[in-house]
């Protein structure tokens, strides 16, 4: 993206922003923490999940008390989690020292209450696993799991009765017959005012789609995305952040520091609080729409602040294995070895990786070819293509480019490209052409290309290219997609098609996420949300 760090250009900068203004995954076991080969991950067939809720509710809880008024009745316990409605009798949501949780948050049960579904999956059960422990402190309880398939009218019980332990375990049910509408409900059936916690609720369905791509053409919701700050994503004129609401210090290219926008892990006000006609600035962010969009459909986005590592395989709160898909926009600061060793391992065993770079030129020294300098925000050397060239050349676990390219050290306009993939790869097609619509044309404001490599990865697909590149062909390729193991990534060369102009009011920011001139200019919030949800296998 045009992030303007050549004051001498400023002027030019801003009139041509004005002329463009007019127009979590949780893991269902801990994952191994060694570096892992993607030729040895087994090809198993299993079931499309059709729905996942870990409970994860930001910043607050929307139930808090375990029952409503008036006592021994469920009116007044429904809640609304990932677009769905459930009822919590005699249960809420907490997170309290004693709650054994995967995330932040857990479903908690006393006496004889129950969690359940106010809505029907379409595609059957084959199967459901949950998590559940004993509260903290508590005596340990039994509960057990139900399933209706006439609307909530009758139930039946599904497998055996589980008694809780003090760790948090995971528990599978096998459901034969159900191919059509059902829903669950999840009864503690004694121990009293001892308590439960329930987490990570996975519904297998039972049409036979295999893959784990969300039956049936469902988008599913309750998908966790992590957006990275802690790699100076705020630097400079940059503000790839989903939220902010603090400051701090951050290094500058032409020396020193400046005051910037700083994000925190929950964006506030809470998710909870947004319904479809919630504007984009609910949140303070460059990349609020692309949040707040997310959200709409159901799915749970957080940020890592600065001063956090990337981790995966740990015990650390925001470990990789607790999300399922890791949003990159721009980084100005190199991963460190442990870093790339998380990134690769978690992609490898099932994560969705978005990388968005951004202009550069052969040498970080001087200006590029049309007069910038490269996009190296807080002046150590290294902007985002060089980044995430390190990253696929420097990761000690696999060296040639393993996701099937690397990043031409360019800088490049196209405003926009048509020339979009036309073939039948059916990941490009649900990326090109998904549930936010169709992405026909892709405009960079200085961007980087990209060079495939199908004979070090044989999955990667170019999306768009050049418009004066081979459509098709392994040169300029402007985005891109790949699968490595079992996770997928996905890349795009510029940053600015994410920028929906709002943010760090001290910071050039212009909207390339809808507001190109003329109107309707590109469909980048088609491409950016189809790849995302293609990347967290929710469709």
């Amino acid at each position: 993206m045009r992030k303007f760090t050549n004051p001498r250009l400023l002027f030019v900068a801003l009139a041509f922003a004005g002329t463009l203004a007019a127009g979590c995954k949780k893991d269902l076991a801990t994952p191994a923490q060694s570096a892992v080969d993607p030729t040895s991950v087994s090809k198993l067939k299993t079931e499309a999940v059709s729905l996942t809720q870990g409970f994860e509710v930001g910043s607050t809880s929307p139930k808090t008390a375990y029952d409503v008024s008036p006592t021994g009745s469920s009116s007044g316990d429904n809640v609304t989690l990932s677009g769905n409605s459930w009822n919590m009798y005699d249960a809420l949501i907490g997170n309290l020292a004693g709650d054994l949780k995967a995330g932040s948050w857990a479903g908690r049960i006393r006496n004889t209450g129950k969690i359940t579904m106010l809505f029907d999956v379409t595609t059957g059960i084959s199967s459901v696993t949950i998590k559940s422990g004993t509260y903290s402190g508590d005596a340990a309880s039994t509960w057990g799991l139900f399933y209706s398939v006439d609307g909530g009218t009758s139930w039946t019980q599904a497998g055996s009765t589980i008694t809780t332990t003090s760790t948090l375990t995971l528990s599978t049910f096998t459901i034969t017959g159900v191919t059509g509408t059902a829903r669950l409900e999840i009864r503690k059936l004694s121990g009293g005012t001892n308590r439960i916690d329930i987490d990570d609720i996975t519904i297998n369905d039972n049409a036979g789609t295999g893959g784990g791509t969300g039956g049936g053409g469902t988008v599913l919701t309750g998908k966790k995305f992590l957006f990275d700050a802690s790699h100076l994503e705020n630097a400079g004129s940059a503000d790839w952040q989903i939220d902010a609401d603090g400051t701090e210090n951050v290094p500058i290219y032409t020396g020193g520091t400046t005051v910037e926008t700083k994000a925190q892990r929950i964006p506030t006000p809470s998710y909870t609080g947004i319904t479809s006609t919630t504007a984009e600035t609910y949140w303070r962010g460059a990349l609020s729409s692309w949040a707040i969009e997310l959200v709409k459909r159901g799915e749970l986005v957080e940020s890592l602040p600065s001063g956090s590592t990337i981790t995966y395989g740990t015990s650390a709160a925001q470990d990789l294995s607790n999300y399922d898909v890791f949003v990159v926009v721009e980084p100005n600061r190199l991963f460190t070895a442990a870093e790339k060793t998380a990134l690769i391992n978690f992609v490898a065993n099932g994560g969705g990786l978005f990388m968005i770079a951004d202009h550069t030129a052969a040498t970080t020294a001087g200006t590029d070819a049309n007069g910038y300098n490269p996009s190296d925000r807080d002046g150590d050397g290294y902007d985002s293509p060089r980044v995430w060239n390190d990253l696929m050349t420097n990761n000690g676990i696999n060296n040639n480019n393993p996701f099937g390219f690397n990043i031409n050290y360019v800088d490049i306009n196209e405003s926009p490209s048509t020339n979009v993939y036309t073939g039948t790869n059916t990941n490009a097609q649900i990326v090109l052409n998904g549930a936010a619509g169709t992405a026909s044309k892709l405009a960079f404001y200085d961007g980087s290309t990209a060079t495939l490599f199908p004979a070090n990865n044989s999955s990667v697909q170019g999306l768009f290219w050049r418009n004066s590149a081979t459509n098709g062909g392994t040169a300029n390729a402007m985005a891109l997609l790949a699968t490595y193991g079992t996770g997928r990534i996905v890349w795009i060369g510029d940053s600015s098609d994410a920028d929906d102009g709002t943010g760090d009011p001290n910071d050039s920011l212009f909207n390339g996420w809808s507001g190109d001139a003329p109107s309707g200019y590109t469909s980048h919030p088609a491409l950016h949300l189809n790849a995302s949800l293609w990347l967290a296998k929710a469709q």
